[in-house]
């Protein structure tokens, strides 16, 4: 008769051999998932039944049977048990009864298709997707869902992070009193911007907005730049990064980029995206430079969503929706709340708003002026005649600029665009010669001095003009010796 252990080793290891083939068995079956099925497809919008989802919850369309193909898509609205859903990516082939899956927001570069179960459903669908963020991104151009488009390979050291943010306390937020050297004389001296200050670059097309953003991003004094490429041509992309840009702003900057040929969705997406980038740099403590181009293409985006699933247009065909969000981006950047003894970081910002044939009074640079701390005036007839950047000092503002540079400082910027305006106002009187010499004074000084002011808000593409230089220059004008300390905080004086 055998052992009592043996027979207890042997009878261990056939349970043993029967587990293993259970868990086999078990694992070779599919799991049970909810899912949906197109419906209906109308223009860029979808309509998907059998699914219970949240507007802006993130789904997969299946475009060939069998799980080979998948295209993600975002719920943008309902209507009773339909879902209207706006793809990310192209969706030629796609079948009548296509299947819907829900996921779980992830970052992109995830492969694996996140699957809900019915007994295990998991925690409740967040609303917003969540994509990569973290120092790894510098130096890096990305796409509006976060994936590498340049071949610097797969990214490392980042994080994934929901696209939405908490607002911040008004009352919280450190004030705007300390000024950013962008590099650009005109700018500097006579349009001065402050840390954590929203401004508006109004220009139609062809004015040279691309290059003047491209010298403030190499030449700017903040510690990041994050660019937003939004609906512009696929060749400007690249013409942007490697001329306007160049490898020395790029070192410190991550360029996100929808260009016009990207679904709407994309498009809306990117902006958000770049916004998210920017605040995780500005919550370490950093001070940021947001450069978005265009906030009329995300307007336009928004707009083409808005319109597809049924909202009715108001101005110039915007729906109300449009005119919400504009705020809501806006408002994400400027300063942060300091947090114990970290100071306060701060997102400046720069928003290009495409005038259509020069109209400042266009519906989305109408409310652009409203929400934005300032405005800078490209003008096309100083572009025409050569005189880059063409900024027209006399239509551009800085809101803040009072609070952070001396009063004598301001009495100098006002008396060169009094001197400006009054040549230009005089112009062609002058220039037919009905003007005498002696019959007003001041128009006599403007003529004088006008030369040196064209001169002075004329700079080349690869020249560097700091805070103090730009300064320097505008003291020598008019022979009056500024206190450059006697401002709240110019650049590199502490707070």
């Amino acid at each position: 008769m055998p052992d009592r252990p043996h027979l207890l080793e042997t009878a261990g290891e056939r349970w043993s051999a029967l587990l293993e083939a259970a868990e086999r068995r078990v694992s070779a079956v599919e799991s049970w998932h909810v899912s949906g099925r197109i419906t209906r497809a109308t223009g860029m919008v979808l309509e998907a039944t059998g699914l219970r989802l949240a507007v802006g919850a993130a789904c997969k369309i299946e475009l060939a049977s069998g799980g080979r193909h998948w295209a993600d898509a975002e719920v943008v609205g309902f209507h009773g048990n339909t879902l209207y859903l706006m793809p990310q990516a192209d969706i030629s082939g796609l079948p009548p009864g296509a299947r819907v899956v829900p996921i779980e927001p992830s970052v992109q570069s995830r492969l694996s298709l996140p699957r809900q179960r019915i007994d295990d459903p998991g925690p409740p669908p967040v609303l917003s997707r969540h994509l990569p963020v973290g120092a790894g991104l510098l130096g890096r151009v990305l796409d509006g869902a976060g994936r590498p488009l340049d071949d610097l390979g797969q990214l490392s050291d980042v994080q994934p992070a929901s696209l939405g943010a908490q607002s911040i306390n008004p009352l919280a937020r450190a004030p705007v009193d300390k000024a950013l050297d962008v590099g650009v004389r005109a700018i500097n001296a006579l349009l001065t911007v402050g840390r954590g200050q929203r401004m508006g670059l109004f220009a139609g097309s062809g004015v040279g907005k691309s290059v003047l953003l491209g010298m403030m991003a190499r030449y700017t004094s903040a510690e990041v730049i994050v660019v937003a490429l939004i609906g512009e041509r696929g060749r400007e992309v690249k013409e942007f990064i490697e001329h306007n840009l160049g490898p020395e702003g790029l070192r410190r900057a991550v360029v996100v980029a929808a260009p016009a040929d990207v679904s709407p969705l994309l498009r809306l997406q990117a902006s958000v995206y770049a916004t998210r980038l920017a605040e995780h740099f500005r919550d370490q403590g950093r001070n940021v430079l947001l450069i978005m181009d265009s906030l009329t293409r995300y307007a336009m985006a928004q707009r083409e969503i808005a319109l597809a699933i049924g909202e009715p247009p108001a101005t110039k065909g915007y729906p109300p929706s449009v005119f919400a969000k504009l705020p809501a981006l806006v408002e994400r950047a400027g300063n942060g709340a300091p947090v114990g003894d970290r100071p306060a970081g701060s997102i400046t910002a720069f928003y290009t708003v495409l005038t259509e044939g020069d109209d400042q009074q266009d519906p989305i640079a109408d409310s652009a002026r409203a929400i934005l701390d300032g405005h800078i005036v490209l003008s096309r007839s100083l572009a025409e005649s050569g005189h880059y950047p063409a900024i027209d000092i006399e239509a551009s503002i800085s809101r803040v600029m009072a609070a952070i540079v001396p009063p004598e400082h301001i009495s100098l910027v006002h008396r060169f665009k009094q001197m400006v305006s009054r040549y230009r106002r005089n112009q062609d009187l002058i220039a037919v010669g009905a003007y005498t010499v002696g019959n007003d004074p001041q128009i006599d000084e403007a003529i004088a001095r006008y030369p040196q002011l064209e001169a002075f808000l004329q700079q080349g593409m690869n020249e560097h003009v700091n805070y103090d230089q730009a300064m320097a220059h505008l003291e020598t004008l008019f022979h009056t010796p500024l206190n450059r300390n006697a401002g709240r905080n110019p650049p590199g004086m502490p707070k």
